[in-house]
């Protein structure tokens, strides 16, 4: 149990515990954007692998990691309007249209990868993102560390939390799209276009998305892989409902799950070598299953979520 609590009580852990939630806090604030607008995107999943995947290729083939990004951003945001089509132009079913999408986007990322890179015995790979310490506060005890010794896309990350925030409570747009999402009748009535506010959300959501899935590949890890999601797209939608639909707290929830995923680590590498390690790898997944059953019973989702909306109909 010491060697356990010394391998936990270290800051390696907590600065660990950071990086394995930034594409979590990516992936929510997108599904979490989206939602709010009336719209559910269970095509995160598939969303986010793609993203992954053409990030890679841009950065392999370019040398450069921000033009990765770039490309993994357009690449949500195309799917995300690809899902808008279908849910907000044509009204269809958002849990089919989002399950379509994932198997779309996953089948696309298996086919490109193979037609672009072929059949190699070890992937290629790329110089991913390194820390990029902050001067001064990075030397500050315990905390510098942890919070300001970390690769771009955390700060980056960390700064879309309040920026969403803000623009969701201290926007006119972040208004409308509130209003959008709860009672699209009463804002079509206030003059919002209803049918392009959410296509924006969606979008939008579908970007932020993207920049999760090649968080991935371009920081924490070096290569693509198929496995590289390894289901962080749902548990992203979970975080939104364990967050109650708020920026805040769902990167609240997101860290938290990132500490349970980084204490499994940890515990893997302590020893235990009587517990199957599928025992620890579960951890993460058990507690979001839990979460999501305790929280649920009292989260209110926003009123319009899930139903299409017909300026006709009455």
């Amino acid at each position: 149990m010491n060697a356990i609590l010394e391998q936990v009580f270290q800051i390696g852990f907590f600065a660990a515990t950071l990086r394995i939630a930034t594409p979590l806090i990516f992936a929510s604030l997108g599904e979490l954007i989206s939602e709010r607008a009336g719209v559910l995107n269970l095509g995160i999943e598939g969303i986010m692998l793609l993203s992954a995947m053409t990030g890679f290729t841009a950065a392999y083939f370019t040398g450069n990691l921000w033009l990765g990004i770039l490309a993994a951003i357009a690449t949500g945001a195309v799917m995300g309007a690809l899902h808008s089509v279908f849910t907000v132009v044509l009204g269809l079913s958002q849990h089919v249209s989002g399950i379509g999408v994932t198997l779309f986007c996953t089948g696309l990322a298996y086919f490109f990868y193979r037609l672009i890179f072929g059949q190699q015995s070890s992937p290629p790979t790329v110089t991913a993102f390194q820390p990029v310490p902050i001067p001064g506060l990075s030397a500050i005890p315990l905390v510098g560390p942890v919070l300001f010794n970390q690769f771009a896309l955390v700060y980056l990350a960390l700064l879309g939390v309040g920026l969403v925030a803000f623009i969701l409570y201290r926007t006119p747009w972040g208004l409308g799209l509130r209003m959008v999402g709860e009672n699209p009748r009463a804002a079509d009535s206030a003059g919002i276009n209803v049918m392009a506010r959410r296509f924006q959300a969606v979008i939008l959501g579908g970007g932020l998305m993207g920049v999760g899935g090649a968080f991935l590949t371009l920081a924490q890890f070096n290569a693509f892989t198929f496995g590289v999601i390894s289901g962080r797209g749902w548990v992203a939608i979970a975080l939104v409902v364990f967050g109650r639909w708020d920026p805040v707290r769902a990167a609240g929830a997101a860290l938290l799950f990132a500490l349970i995923d980084a204490l499994q680590l940890r515990l893997q590498a302590s020893g235990l070598g009587h517990i199957p390690y599928e025992a620890f790898l579960m951890l993460p997944f058990v507690f979001t299953i839990v979460a999501m059953a305790l929280m649920s019973r009292n989260a209110v989702a926003p009123a319009a979520l899930l139903k299409p909306f017909r300026k006709e109909e009455r």
